[in-house]
């Protein structure tokens, strides 16, 4: 067989390292340390694609570290960032801090020294849930300490030509009669609606009228005081169409992901990283954003987030690790029905892995054992774990003793041949499932795509569950359904598990739906069959 060449361990992450490290060499520049940045939001609640950022950005990390380069992730908080709105959930006094830089905001629920560190404490918990290892850093910390001052005044020094080619790149014009620089306005605390007139390079000093702004669909006043700034008080940020070139020079940032939605952010960042601060920047990889199932983008706003907060109480973090591993090109619709999915595939994963299978194709193969060792972040365990359908421990759970949940599921795998006893690793995902199975606004199982014949046989075997009771009647009616419509109970039973599991294996069928209840399974197949 013809031998391959495989970057790495065969996944994007590997080429995304690779790239990067070639990048690196043609520059000329130290590999002694290569840096990785992820920015973390601080003015709204942690949702699947901010977290997913910093998990990407750290596959990053582990895949240079595969060939040989040390590296880190720098976390950046956006901290100093204005409050746009009033998240959903937050007391409606936060109203009266619109446009107040988030690090000197009160935490609205009195547990932090400040907004932003308790909505920041929030994704960092996730984070560390997920063993996502950073280097944090603060911006409100960044500026005050002063180390973007020479960034600063270099942008600012030159914010004509800036201003010009920010029009040039994407038809923004605002730029060229205001400074990208917004400082804190002295009289009434606000950022963002302060207009920043000109710069005094001699005294290092901003000179602004707090005149107002758009954020979102309203236009916050400003209070009409006129004053100046000093660069070295720290009182001040760049504006996103430049401040990503200054965090990653003063950085020494080489690799950082982006979602669609900052492309024309990047593309000036990118130039004046460049142009005006003689920083190469540092080497991308563009993702496209989560969905719902909709096509409609996960947001606060539409009210369809996804937490990582909460996909954490249903499911593992190899499932979360996986939905960002797994690839990063195109758009994916996403919700906490998905759950089933990630866990049962990480189990396939881990399933292929600790097999003596090998897929013919050598890339392939390389591929699925690359993801997996990415998955568990590079800490291989010596077996596999409990590999239980997810949905089918959801469906245990929820017709379990309410004072005993976990010792009837396993009791049941136990009599099913699934498991031979309770461990550590069954009790979580039983717990999980229990969880996911008992939460408000569920979607159904979506049912496979299927011929007239296989339609027949599941409604035949749907109706023959109101009359045959027992296990043993069951299953035989599922044999008699299948041979009548002319399939083969190999062919069948996957059908009749995909419905109601969500996979292709399960349980012997008569036992399990005795215990799921034979009225609740002709329901749930009848109507999969009806949409």
């Amino acid at each position: 067989m013809e031998q391959v060449s495989i970057i790495g361990r065969g996944t994007w992450l590997d080429k995304v390292a690779f790239e990067t490290i070639e990048r690196e060499k043609k520059l000329g520049r130290s590999l002694a340390l290569v840096r990785v940045e992820s920015g973390l939001g601080a003015s709204g609640l942690p949702h699947i694609g901010s977290v997913g950022d910093a998990i990407r950005s750290y596959g990053v990390k582990l895949a240079l570290e595969t060939q040989g380069y040390k590296s880190e992730l720098i976390a950046y908080s956006d901290d100093f960032d204005g409050l746009r709105k009033v998240p959903a959930g937050f007391p409606p006094w936060l109203k009266d801090h619109i446009a107040h830089p988030v690090s000197r905001i009160p935490d609205p629920f009195e547990c932090h020294q400040s907004y932003a560190e308790h909505v920041g404490s929030l994704l960092r918990d996730s984070l560390d849930k997920l063993g996502i290892e950073y280097k944090f850093q603060s911006g409100s910390e960044a500026y005050k300490s002063g180390v973007l001052n020479d960034q600063i005044r270099k942008i600012l020094s030159q914010s004509e030509s800036v201003g010009k080619k920010i029009n040039e790149l994407v038809g923004q014009s605002k730029y060229e009669q205001a400074l990208p620089y917004t400082p804190v306005c002295a009289n009434c605390g606000r950022i963002y609606i302060t207009h920043a007139i000109s710069y005094d390079s001699k005294n290092d000093t901003v000179h602004y009228k707090c005149e107002g702004t758009q954020l979102g669909e309203t236009f916050v006043e400003g209070c009409g005081h006129e004053g100046d700034v000093k660069i070295s008080e720290g009182n001040g940020k760049l504006m996103w169409k430049v401040e990503f070139a200054a965090r990653w020079a003063a950085f020494d940032i080489r690799f950082e992901a982006y979602g669609k939605e900052l492309t024309d952010s990047v593309k000036v960042n990118d130039w004046v990283a460049e142009n005006v601060l003689g920083y190469p920047p540092p080497y991308h990889a563009r993702y496209e954003l989560f969905q719902d199932k909709s096509g409609r983008k996960i947001s606060k706003s539409v009210g369809n987030l996804v937490t990582p907060i909460e996909w954490l109480e249903y499911a593992s973090p190899e499932s979360l690790r996986l939905l960002m591993y797994k690839r990063i090109i195109g758009a994916r619709s996403v919700s906490l029905d998905d759950i089933p999915v990630y866990m049962d595939d990480f189990d396939d994963l881990e399933e292929y892995y600790f097999s003596k299978r090998k897929d013919p194709n050598q890339m392939k193969d390389a591929r699925l054992r690359g993801l997996y060792e990415y998955t568990v972040l590079l800490k291989v365990p010596k077996g596999k774990g409990v590999h239980v359908p997810y949905r089918l421990l959801a469906q245990l759970a929820s017709v379990a003793p309410e004072n005993s949940v976990e010792e009837f599921v396993v009791k049941r795998l136990v009599s099913y041949g699934m498991v031979s006893e309770r461990s550590d690793d069954l009790s979580r995902r039983i717990r999980w499932a229990d969880k996911w199975a008992g939460r408000q606004g569920k979607a159904p199982v979506e049912p496979p795509q299927l011929g007239s014949n296989a339609k027949k046989a599941v409604e035949e075997f749907a109706r023959a569950l109101l009359v045959s009771k027992d296990a043993d009647g069951i299953q035989n009616a599922a044999f008699e359904a299948a041979k009548k419509n002319g399939m083969k109970p190999g062919e069948f039973f996957p059908v009749i598990y995909s419905i109601l599991l969500g996979s292709d294996r399960g349980p012997r069928l008569g036992p399990y739906v005795v215990d799921a209840g034979p009225a609740e399974i002709s329901k749930t197949l009848l109507e999969a069959m009806a949409r």
